[in-house]
């Protein structure tokens, strides 16, 4: 696939950020169209997957890391935390197999080594899937997509109020970015007003040099209602969501000679996912809805 992946948008510059702004708050596009704080479902509801018996499963070890707050960090005790590790002992939760369940984190750039040789049985640290790692691993069905969203300067009138209000304005975004090539792609009347990273950008929304900004939904959500902004702006109704920019959403990745564990990982997400309990672990960590 020559699609844009999550991996695209910079991981180490979207950590950097989170780590800051989560201490700081703690101490063909489609529009989601979910209610506000509502996490959209990505499993049929009518579909059904099958479970493979697991009985003979000697363990199941996610991997993850500890420095990608809300999705996985140490907490104040030391305790792994986050919308990840919630996530994985709610799988094992549902696939009943608790006992054999076991979390560990490690640097991110050891996963990927680490889940070949063995040491563990899946990864669940915001991995982005690309052919490359698809041609070495299997990966489960997405469970939570990453959504762009607009912020607009709160001081600036613009007619409606809504994305459509902004035709001809300038909105700024990150150059060479995925979100920038969406920008253009699918809001050819905006003007889009490129910066060299999102500092700049941000800085210059708050000074109404540009009306808006389109970028990551997750970090414009913290940036927002941060001390960093000075209240300055607010989030624009409409969250953006498109595979061939954004790639495929969070997943699980697992080895490819797990295909019975990828298939049972698949059903319990789709009955965390349906039931409610994905949404519930989402409240807690995403206090700012990215949607």
């Amino acid at each position: 696939m020559a699609h844009a992946k999550v991996s695209s948008l910079n991981l180490q510059g979207v950590l950097a950020f989170l780590v800051s702004g989560f201490i700081l708050l703690s101490a063909a596009v489609l529009p989601v169209t979910a209610a506000a704080q509502q996490l959209p479902v990505l499993f049929d509801a009518n579909e059904r997957l099958p479970r493979p018996d697991l009985s003979t499963l000697l363990r199941l070890r996610f991997l993850t890391t500890t420095d990608f707050p809300p999705f996985n960090f140490a907490d104040q005790t030391g305790r792994l935390a986050g919308f990840h590790v919630e996530l994985a002992r709610e799988i094992c939760a549902e696939l009943d197999i608790e006992a054999k369940c076991q979390i560990q984190a490690m640097p991110y750039a050891d996963l990927e080594k680490a889940l070949s040789e063995g040491q563990g049985e899946a990864v669940i640290a915001g991995v982005g899937v690309t052919t490359e790692l698809r041609r070495r691993f299997s990966f489960s069905r997405p469970f939570m997509q990453l959504p762009a969203r607009f912020v607009r300067n709160a001081g600036v009138e613009i007619p409606g109020g809504d994305v459509a209000g902004l035709a001809g304005r300038p909105v700024g975004v990150v150059t060479g970015t995925a979100h920038e090539s969406m920008l253009k792609a699918f809001f050819p009347d905006i003007r889009a007003t490129g910066f060299a990273d999102r500092g700049a950008m941000l800085q210059a929304l708050k000074e109404k040099k540009v009306d808006a900004v389109f970028a990551d939904a997750l970090q414009l959500s913290f940036w927002t209602a941060g001390e960093a902004s000075g209240h300055c702006c607010t989030m624009m109704d409409g969250a953006y969501v498109s595979e061939k920019f954004l790639g495929e959403g969070l997943t699980i990745m697992l080895r490819q000679d797990e295909e019975s564990l990828t298939a049972a990982i698949d059903s319990a997400l789709a009955a965390i996912s349906r039931d409610g309990r994905l949404q519930e672990i989402y409240l807690r960590y995403f206090p700012y809805s990215l949607y």
